[in-house]
């Protein structure tokens, strides 16, 4: 049974990227995944490659983005949309690979579990230090995310290793710990199966315990997970969602839902914003095939690396790949505003429209667009089909903040959003 469910979650995830990547591949650039070695203390051989764009921030955020098992770095590297995504906002994005048998990460052992244990997450970490050091990177935006194996493994970095990562998204992922084990199996089937129920506090404490006596802030957490979810079973979307509440100190009611597509539902808890402390997307009747085409840019805006971050880096218009163009337009500054970042694709285009609301908070918001697009995928919008030319959304956004839809299609898109209003 464990082998069965553990090739489950291998070809599952390994299926969805592969789709993804042959659908959204990266724009010709200089640009190459590079492998580094020798980069400090990693008791476990993991294999460390990196990216970075050709326009980086003068001070860039970094993402450490991990595989699913049976994978590697270079084939999530191709198989998801973080390296353009890096391209566009400037950020360095570092790849880990397990080398174990099956390639998963070890995300069980009490070695793993530890702040100062000496498993996979204090490789992880060497590698953040390495890319500080000799890339020039910031210490205080290093972010992580992962798929299946790989976010259980973001999970655990934020609960050992709060004082070097500032938040996560994990795409089918289990709390922190929820994985342990003492045999050495590295598979745990209550867990998996659903089946490990516990109170927010017993799940908070184990976050707590894996730094005893650490007391700064804990990083934010994004969980994404499908309800007919076989492999890791969608109970823990909940038990992820009651732990980091409760490390975080608020309620479990949550204060902004929508509906960013059909099908899905967004809760965010302690906050109503783009960054909430917590938020969790629930994907009716989707299974362990996450991430799916546009996910990776909701991540990338949860945890900020659309933004410019203190000191030099990227402006409020983020670096553009080549074959990319970005304008706005300017909006009341009671009402709001909307950009357009366009990244050519095979003959296509994906759109990233923000918009952001003037200096009052805004219930909803129609951008214009003067070019029709003809659209094959939207994520973020309640608007879809085989074109548009607005785009309407009823979430709230804060005054002073931002949001983001985008949308994927034929031709050369839009290059411009001609107007924004507030509703």
């Amino acid at each position: 049974m464990r082998k069965s469910i553990r090739a489950a979650l291998t070809l599952g995830a390994a299926a969805v990227l592969a789709t993804v990547g042959l659908s959204l591949a990266r724009p010709a650039s200089a640009a190459s995944l590079v492998e580094v070695t020798g980069f400090g203390n990693n008791p476990t051989n993991l294999r460390m490659h990196l990216y970075v764009p050709d326009r980086v921030a003068a001070r860039p955020a970094i993402l450490v983005a991990n595989h699913y098992c049976t994978g590697t770095g270079p084939a999530f590297y191709s198989g998801t949309q973080f390296a353009s995504l890096a391209d566009q906002y400037g950020f360095i994005v570092i790849y880990p690979s397990a080398t174990r048998s099956g390639q998963c990460f070890d995300v069980s052992s009490p070695a793993a579990l530890s702040h100062s244990g000496n498993s996979d997450p204090a490789g992880i970490v060497s590698m953040v230090r390495w890319v500080v050091a000799n890339r020039n990177g910031d210490a205080s935006r290093v972010y992580a995310t992962g798929a299946s194996s790989g976010a259980m493994m973001t999970n655990v970095l934020l609960a050992t290793h709060p004082d070097v990562f500032k938040a996560g998204s994990a795409f089918s992922g289990v709390p922190h710990a929820c994985f342990a084990t003492t045999d050495g199996s590295g598979w745990n089937s209550q867990c998996a199966q659903g089946q490990r129920i516990m109170t927010p506090q017993q799940w908070g404490d184990l976050v707590r315990n894996a730094y005893p006596g650490y007391t700064g802030t804990r990083p934010r957490l994004q969980t994404f997970h499908g309800t007919a979810d076989a492999t890791l079973r969608y109970p823990n979307f909940g038990e992820q969602i009651k732990q980091w509440t409760n490390v975080h100190g608020v309620s479990q009611t949550p204060s902004f839902t929508d509906t960013p597509q059909s099908g899905w539902t967004r809760t965010r808890y302690g906050g109503t914003g783009v960054q909430a402390p917590v938020e969790g997307i629930s994907l009716q009747g989707a299974g362990h095939d996450l991430p799916r085409a546009g996910m990776a840019a909701m991540a990338v805006a949860f945890l900020g690396l659309d933004q410019s971050g203190p000191g030099p880096g990227p402006s409020s218009q983020s670096p553009s790949s080549p074959g990319s163009s970005s304008s706005s337009s300017p909006g009341t500054p009671g009402g709001c505003s909307a950009s357009i970042s366009l990244n050519q694709w095979n003959g296509g285009y994906v759109a990233t429209v923000t918009v952001t609301a003037g200096s009052s908070t805004i219930n909803g918001w129609t951008v214009s667009i003067p070019q029709a697009a003809n659209v094959t995928s939207t994520w973020s919008t309640t608007r879809s089909g085989t074109s548009f030319s607005n785009v309407g959304y009823n979430g709230r956004v804060n005054a002073g903040q931002s949001t983001q839809f985008g949308f994927q299609g034929t031709g050369t898109g839009p290059s411009a959003a001609s107007g924004c209003t507030a509703s």
